[in-house]
């Protein structure tokens, strides 16, 4: 159909079948997710006698390290786990705090050293393959040396997930940003909130496709499955998006635990070109999902995305009244669809977000979106430290 045609059609036969399908997006997956029973508290019984290796993969984070080691040393699980640090290349002085340590901490505390990387690597994979080996527990807990617990209940929490399922055998968890004033921070933390509205939402109704490795719980037999990252170890990106999705095709059964006492929380990017590069890396490992996933996704974003191409042009078409009125009724109705599907899920995941800088942020977020996806038709990915 030619583009005058379709421009002088009412607006709303171009953009409610775009909103249609994000409210379908909110019935079939936010919604359920947003009001699914609350997490049973940390000092309730539960299957807590498993014990854990937590592991934490760090190059060049010594302050990082200082301040969030001393918080997993003093998770309260009673079954009792272990802290494994894999140093990657370091060079600073991550080795002689971590040989202190293993002095003050001889039974709770290991270190894995990875002096280098075999060429073509991803040097974050080959560093996590060589901690798990060393890892001496059947389940795997895994974070980043940027982030923090929100509690000392996180381990015991996180590791209830692995009786859901009727036994599972991946846990996805939520990790979100620190609050900090600025249009970057809210932009980060309201980017965050739709990234986990979409993969905790799926993984709820059972299509678990991605999660984040800041907050992510695996046993070693899942792990071994997937003959670990072997089918894209020489991939930047993808040490938890694409293992979940290696792990489902293998059967993997995958739990959701989104209490906020049992997530962490990181320092986000303070400035746009860090963030940037941040997304431009986590996207990358997009085209790698399997096909169910990428067309559910890309209904989704690509909704969203042209719902906000169109608009513009849809209103500098307008001719009439009435197709000036259908064009701002959409726009409110879709307004009032982003307050109903993520004022809510903030509330559940603990997340403070200005309702009235939602739509502004939702704007943004799809136009840097478009952006983030046309640069990686151009350029490479950046590696890793």
């Amino acid at each position: 159909m030619a583009l005058p045609v379709l421009l002088s059609l009412p607006p709303c036969l171009l953009l409610l079948p775009l909103l249609l399908v994000q409210l379908w997006f909110w019935g079939r997956y936010f919604r359920p997710f947003t009001r699914r029973p609350a997490e049973l508290p940390a000092e309730a019984p539960g299957p807590d006698d498993e014990p854990v290796s937590i592991m934490l993969c760090a190059h060049n984070e010594l302050e990082n390290l200082r301040e969030l080691i001393p918080l997993l040393l003093r998770q309260d699980y009673p079954a009792g786990f272990e802290l494994v640090l894999i140093d990657d290349r370091s060079q600073d002085d991550t080795y002689l705090y971590a040989q202190q340590l293993a002095q003050y901490y001889p039974t709770r505390f290991r270190l894995v050293t990875v002096t280098h990387t075999p060429a073509g690597f991803s040097p974050k994979k080959y560093a996590l393959t060589l901690g798990i080996k060393s890892a001496r527990h059947e389940r795997l807990l895994f974070t980043d040396a940027d982030c923090r617990p929100t509690g000392p209940d996180w381990l015991r929490l996180m590791q209830r997930g692995f009786s859901q399922k009727n036994g599972a055998d991946m846990v996805l968890g939520f990790s979100g940003y620190a609050e900090q004033p600025g249009l970057l921070n809210q932009l980060i933390r309201y980017e965050t909130l739709l990234t986990a509205a979409q993969y905790l939402g799926l993984a709820w109704a059972g299509q678990p496709y991605m999660g984040v490795g800041r907050n992510l719980a695996y046993t070693r037999a899942t792990f071994q499955s997937t003959k670990g990252f072997a089918s894209h170890i020489r991939r930047l990106s993808g040490d938890d998006d694409l293992l979940v999705q290696d792990a489902v095709a293998q059967g993997a059964r995958v739990a959701v635990v989104a209490d906020p006492l049992a997530q962490t929380l990181s320092v986000p990017a303070t400035t746009w070109a860090a963030w940037w590069r941040q997304k431009r890396r986590h996207l990358s490992a997009g085209s790698r999902y399997q096909p169910a996933d990428r067309r559910r996704l890309a209904f989704f974003m690509g909704s969203n995305a042209l719902f906000y191409l169109l608009s513009p042009v849809l209103l500098a078409a307008a001719t009439t009244p009435k197709n000036l009125l259908s064009l701002g009724l959409i726009w409110l109705a879709r307004t009032l669809w982003l307050f109903a599907a993520y004022l809510p899920l903030a509330r559940r995941l603990g997340q403070h977000l200005p309702a009235v800088a939602i739509p502004l942020l939702d704007f943004l977020y799809f136009v840097l979106y478009c952006a983030w996806g046309s640069s990686l038709l151009f350029r490479r990915p950046l590696q890793w430290k």
